[in-house]
């Protein structure tokens, strides 16, 4: 707190009039189906993006990351995406989400406050965002429920920034609560949160550091014919979280799949699978069943690696050893430790669930892979963390 104080001073000369924060977060299942009006298993992690925010004198907003100790400015009158102010274009945009629902703005100073950078991925990007929003709304005194601040996130997503608004991690950052995973669910545009209780484990987010290479385009996956394939195989089935499930005849799902080319086949059946992966997380969660969690988590990863094709040989190294952790790694009835990769695109993330007494044989693991792979692998200890607040 003390410290996005300071650094606010430092930069503009004054102390912040409003400061927010917002947590970090990670995806444990189902980034990649929101296209397809599935359901994505988020985590918010207690690292926080501090945002404070003071009034200007005119029409201008100066931007202050205080950790890359860089400053981006821009005009309230003329706001441009550039694509050389990168993290402060995520701030440009709630702006635009504000004035483009007709709200008054002033010029302001901003300044960001994050231990991780948002080069890691970890929804800092997002967090921003929100916090930012949060932070405006308070200073402004604008009359915005949480409805409200989330057209406002939206429109700055879809029209400013030219992306897709990803529901999943703008609840994570404004819903989450302590000890709960956030479940969104992209058909009915809602979420709920799913309390866990898992003793003795330790979570830790690790960037494995490698460099981000696009081994082909998701967007191709993304198109309306594919949505209707897999809504020809979807079932009610009310018992279920979500009251329905994908076909499990795979005759069925052979010859509804028959039209697309192979590749095309694999990652919609990577969807299929990701679906029960995620309602098998959240059937393990609700009876504090880690085991049943571990091997979903696990089967989430190989669809991710071996039909999705977004993992990578380092990240799977990683992984493997998290496996190897285990007294009796061949018995995969009863695993304690777990892990996956995480991010919407082609990351260099990986979540674990570890046993406390393993994470200092898992970091003594990941000095090993700095020497083996050159990539000096950083890991973060993270608990669930709370929604977007003011401090």
């Amino acid at each position: 707190m003390e410290e996005i104080i300071e650094a606010h001073k430092k930069e503009f000369g004054t102390k912040p009039d409003v400061i927010a924060r917002a947590p970090g977060h990670f995806h444990l299942a189902g980034e990649h189906t929101w296209f397809f009006r599935d359901k994505t298993l988020s985590m918010a992690c207690d690292f926080y993006v501090y945002v404070s925010v003071s009034f200007r004198d005119d029409q201008n907003v100066k931007f202050n990351f205080a950790q890359m100790e860089e400053t981006k400015k821009c005009s309230l009158s003329s706001l441009k995406f550039k694509k050389e102010d990168k993290w402060s274009n995520a701030l440009k945009s709630v702006l635009h989400g504000f004035a483009s629902m007709g709200f008054n703005l002033r010029g302001v100073n901003v300044t960001v406050y994050s231990d991780i950078l948002p080069s890691a991925g970890f929804g800092i990007t997002t967090a921003s965002k929100v916090a930012f929003a949060w932070a405006m709304k308070e200073l402004c005194g604008f009359k915005a429920g949480t409805e409200i601040l989330l057209q406002v996130l939206e429109r700055g997503s879809r029209n400013f920034l030219q992306n897709d608004n990803f529901m999943a991690d703008v609840f994570s950052a404004v819903y989450s609560k302590e000890n709960n995973f956030v479940l969104t669910d992209y058909a009915k545009k809602s979420h709920d949160l799913i309390p866990f209780k898992f003793k003795d484990k330790t979570i830790l987010l690790t960037d494995a550091r490698v460099p981000r290479i696009v081994t082909w385009n998701e967007e191709s996956l993304f198109q309306p014919e594919n949505v209707l394939l897999l809504g020809e195989l979807k079932e009610p089935k009310p018992s279920l979280y979500g009251g329905w499930h994908y076909e499990e005849s795979k005759s069925e799902v052979n010859e509804v799949l028959s039209v697309v080319h192979e590749e095309t086949k694999h990652r919609l059946l990577c969807i299929m699978q990701e679906h029960k992966c995620i309602l098998d997380c959240v059937s393990a969660v609700e009876k504090c069943d880690f085991a049943s969690f571990a091997r979903a988590v696990t089967k989430s990863h190989e669809g991710m690696r071996d039909l999705y094709d977004v993992s990578c040989p380092e990240i799977d190294w990683i992984l493997k050893r998290v496996s190897k952790l285990d007294e009796n790694p061949d018995d995969l009835r009863t695993p304690v430790n777990c892990g996956r990769i995480t991010g919407k695109g082609f990351g260099r993330g990986v979540y674990t669930f570890l046993r406390s007494t393993d994470v200092e044989k898992y970091q003594e693991k990941l000095f090993e892979y700095s020497r083996i792979f050159g990539f000096e692998a950083k890991s973060y200890v993270v608990k669930p963390g709370r929604g977007v607040c003011l401090v």
